[in-house]
């Protein structure tokens, strides 16, 4: 089992204290780390802050609108995906290529299979 990290451009639409460059697509690193939480995937923003939550609830979210605690994940049209995120700062919306989240997706399940989820994943 290794470390699935990977590179991807999003949209911050944000009230909370992040960096922001307008309209402009930022870095974002989304990370899986098997080792440390084989159900959990992890996206860091710009400025450190990041958020651990559900892999099964970024791969529901790619579907239908799908959230848990200070995350929610829905899709947006027919190549969009937002990722929204709670906290005491304020709320971060994140909107991404859902291509770049399932491809991401794909890894971790490559990494470690959890039983039937990664057939959701060839639609």
């Amino acid at each position: 089992m290794s470390v699935v990290e990977q590179y991807a451009r999003a949209h911050i639409v944000t009230d909370a204290d992040l960096p922001r460059e307008g309209d402009e697509a930022v870095p974002v690193i989304l990370r899986y780390d098997p080792e440390t939480d084989p159900r959990s995937v992890l996206i860091r923003l710009p400025g450190a802050h990041e958020w651990t939550f559900s892999r099964s609830l970024l791969e529901q979210g790619l579907r239908a609108p799908a959230g848990s605690g200070a995350v929610r994940v829905w899709p947006c049209g027919r190549v969009q995906a937002v990722v929204e995120f709670h906290s005491a700062e304020g709320v971060s919306v994140v909107q991404f290529d859902a291509k770049a989240l399932l491809r991401f997706l794909r890894r971790t399940y490559m990494a470690t299979p959890v039983r039937s989820s990664a057939a959701h994943l060839q639609q």
